[in-house]
C-alpha cells in the first residue's frame, strides 16, 4: 500500500508541475502579445436552448493557476511524508485535487454561474480538510468556517439572480457600464460582501485562524494560493466597481482595520499556526487596501508572491510540528536551529520575505505598494494604518524568531529532534529558492509599467525605518520578563482585547448564537409549554377526560341503567313517531 502511495503522489506531483510550468510559459506569451482568449463549450442545445460554458483565458488567469498548481503540486509531494501514518491519506490527496480543481473552476470562469460552482466547491471541500482529524474542536471550526463563507455564498447567489436583468451572466461582458447602473452596483456590492467572507474581511475574520485545526499541508495550500485569495481574485476581476466609489472606500476601511486587527492580535499569539494564519490575514487587509485605492495589478503582484513565501512559512511550520511531536505552543520551543538548521533557515527566509527584506520576493510588492500609498490621496488615518501594521508584521515575525529559534530549549530533555524527511526538506528547499527569486522574477515581468517614484531620501527611508522599529519591538515582546506585564494589563481588558481578535470569535459564535438560543428557550417555556398549552392542548383535555371518565361510570355494567335508558329509548321513539304523523 506504501508503494502505491508514493506512486499515487509522484504522479500527482508530476502531472500539475507539467501543467504548471506549460501554463507560465503560456501566460508570458500572453502577457508579452496582449491575448484574450475566450472558449465556449456548448454543454446542451435543445430547439432554441443552449446552455453555454465559457472560459476565460489571459495572462492573470494563466499565471495565477500555474502558481496554485506548483503549490498543490509540492504541498501533495509533501503531504506524503507528512501524513504517512494517516490510514487514508488518498483520499486526503483526492480531497486536495478536488480543492485545487474547484480553484481553477473561479479563476477560468468569466460567468457567475461556473463562479459559482467553483466558489462552493472550495467552501464544500474546505469543511471536509478543516474536520479531516474528526474530533470536537475540529467539528467547532469546520462549522465556524462553512457558517460565515455561507453569507458569501447567499450573496453571490444574490448577485446572481440581479443579473437577470442582463442578457447573460457573464459579467465581463458588462463591466464597462459598472459604474453607470443602478443594477450593477447592486451586483458589485453583493460581490464584494462575497469576497470580504472568503478572504475573511472584518467582521468575518474569526474563520481563519479556527480553520487551523485541518492538516497543516491544507493549511499551507489554503493561506497560500486558493481559498482566502479567491475574494481578492475576484474582486481584482471586478475592480472597475472600486474606483472612485463608495465601494472602494468602504473596502479600504475595513479592510485597513482587518490588517492592523491581525498584526496586533499575531503579537499576543502562542501557538504557531494561528500566528502564520494570522499573518494571512493581515496581508490579505493589505492586497484588498491597495486593491480597493485602484492598484489591481499591484494587488495581483503582492498576491501571486505572498503566495511563495506564506506555503513556505506553513511547510516549515509543519516540519516543526512533525519532529516536536505534534507541539505548536511556541512557548516550549526554543534553540530549534541548533536541531533543524536547515528547516530553520528556510523560515527565516520566508519570515523575512514577509517582513520586506530588500530583494526577497515580498520586498518588491511591498515596497511599491508602501510607495504608492504615499503617494495616493488618501486620508491619514488609511495611511497610519498601512505603516503601522508593517511594523507589526515585522514585529511579530520577530517576535516568533525570537521564541523558536534562539534561547534556550524548553522542551523535554529526551527528545527525538532531526531533519531526516528528505521529502519534506526536498520541497522546502525549493520553495526557499523560489521565495528568493520569485519576486525579482516577476518584477522583471513588467506586467506593472510603473512610472518612476522619485522620493526624498526620508520618505524612501521610511519603509526601512518602519521594518527596523517593527524589529525591535518584536525583540521586546519576546522578553519573558515582559510577559509578566502584559499579565496586568488583562486587568483592564487590553491584552485580552488584542490577544482574541477584538472578541470576534465570541462575537461570531456566542454573540450571533445567545440571542436566538434564548428567545427560543423563552418562547418554548412561555408559550409552547406555558399559556398556548394551556389554553390550547391542556383546555381540550381535562374537559374531554372528564367527560369520558362520566361516561366510563354511566357504562359500567349496571342493570338498573340499561333498562332506564331502554325506557328512555322507546319513550323517545314514541314521541318522535307521533310528531312525524
Amino acid at each position: 500500500m506504501v508503494n502505491n502511495l508514493v506512486n499515487y503522489c509522484k504522479n500527482s506531483f508530476y502531472i500539475l508541475i507539467f501543467i504548471s510550468i506549460s501554463l507560465f510559459f503560456f501566460s508570458l506569451k500572453f502577457l508579452f502579445n496582449d491575448l484574450v482568449y475566450f472558449i465556449e463549450w456548448e454543454v446542451v442545445s435543445l430547439h432554441s436552448m443552449s446552455i453555454v460554458m465559457t472560459f476565460l483565458f489571459d495572462w492573470m488567469s494563466l499565471m495565477f493557476m500555474s502558481f496554485v498548481l506548483l503549490i498543490s503540486s509540492l504541498v501533495i509531494f509533501y503531504s506524503n511524508q507528512y501524513m504517512a501514518e494517516d490510514f487514508n491519506v488518498n483520499r486526503f490527496i483526492l480531497l486536495v485535487l478536488m480543492f485545487v480543481l474547484s480553484m481553477m473552476m473561479l479563476i477560468i470562469s468569466p460567468n457567475l454561474i461556473s463562479i459559482f460552482l467553483g466558489w462552493d466547491g472550495l467552501g464544500l471541500v474546505s469543511y471536509c480538510l478543516v474536520i479531516y482529524f474528526q474530533n470536537v474542536k475540529s467539528y467547532n471550526a469546520g462549522m465556524l468556517t462553512a457558517l460565515s463563507n455561507r453569507i458569501g455564498d447567499v450573496a453571490l447567489l444574490l448577485a446572481i439572480a440581479w443579473m437577470l436583468n442582463y442578457g447573460s451572466w457573464n459579467y465581463i461582458f458588462y463591466l464597462d457600464m459598472m459604474n453607470k447602473s443602478f443594477e450593477m452596483m447592486v451586483i458589485g456590492s453583493l460581490v464584494m460582501l462575497a469576497a470580504m467572507t472568503k478572504s475573511a474581511q472584518i467582521p468575518f475574520s474569526s474563520w481563519l485562524p479556527a480553520a487551523m485545526a485541518a492538516p497543516t499541508p491544507v493549511s499551507a495550500l489554503v493561506h497560500s494560493s486558493t481559498l482566502v485569495t479567491a475574494g481578492v481574485y475576484l474582486l481584482i476581476r471586478f475592480n472597475i466597481l472600486l474606483v472612485d466609489s463608495w465601494m472602494g472606500q468602504f473596502l479600504l476601511l475595513i479592510s485597513g482595520l482587518t490588517m492592523f486587527m491581525a498584526g496586533l492580535g499575531a503579537n499576543f499569539e502562542f501557538d504557531l499556526k494561528k500566528i502564520i494564519a494570522l499573518s494571512t490575514l493581515s496581508q490579505l487587509g493589505l492586497m484588498m487596501s491597495i486593491l480597493s485605492i485602484g492598484f489591481y495589478k499591484l494587488a495581483f503582484f503582492h498576491l501571486l508572491t505572498h503566495a511563495l513565501f506564506k506555503a513556505l512559512l506553513f511547510m516549515c511550520a509543519g516540519v516543526i510540528i512533525h519532529n516536536t511531536k505534534n507541539a505548536q505552543d511556541i512557548r516550549f520551543m526554543g534553540s530549534l536551529s541548533m536541531s533543524m538548521p536547515l528547516t530553520c533557515s528556510c523560515f527565516n527566509i520566508a519570515n523575512l520575505a514577509l517582513c520586506g527584506m530588500p530583494f526577497l520576493a515580498g520586498f518588491y510588492s511591498k515596497d511599491l505598494i508602501l510607495e504608492v500609498v504615499m503617494l495616493s490621496y488618501i486620508n491619514f488615518f488609511s495611511f497610519f494604518l498601512f505603516f503601522f501594521s508593517t511594523g507589526l508584521t515585522v514585529c511579530y515575525s520577530f517576535r516568533l524568531f525570537y521564541y523558536s529559534k534562539t534561547g534556550d530549549f524548553n522542551m523535554t530533555s529526551l527528545n527525538m529532534l532531526n531533519e531526516k524527511g528528505e521529502t519534506m526538506s526536498l520541497k522546502i528547499f525549493f520553495l526557499m529558492v523560489m521565495a528568493m527569486i520569485g519576486g525579482s522574477m516577476l518584477n522583471g515581468l513588467k506586467f506593472l509599467n510603473p512610472d518612476m517614484i522619485c522620493f526624498p531620501f526620508d520618505k524612501k527611508m521610511m519603509t526601512l525605518i518602519v521594518c527596523i522599529l517593527g524589529s525591535m519591538s518584536g525583540y521586546l515582546m519576546s522578553n519573558i520578563s515582559l510577559f509578566f506585564y502584559k499579565k496586568t494589563l488583562k486587568k483592564y481588558g487590553l491584552s485580552s482585547l488584542a490577544g482574541s481578535m477584538w472578541f470576534m470569535p465570541v462575537i461570531s459564535t456566542l454573540g450571533v448564537i445567545k440571542f436566538p438560543m434564548n428567545l427560543g428557550l423563552y418562547s418554548y417555556k412561555s408559550l409552547d409549554q406555558g399559556w398556548s398549552e394551556f389554553f390550547g392542548g391542556q383546555m381540550l383535555y381535562y374537559p374531554l377526560k372528564n367527560f369520558f371518565l362520566y361516561n366510563s361510570d354511566f357504562q359500567n355494567n349496571n342493570l338498573k341503567i340499561f333498562f332506564l335508558s331502554y325506557l328512555l329509548e322507546v319513550i323517545v321513539l314514541v314521541f318522535m313517531s307521533m310528531f312525524l304523523i
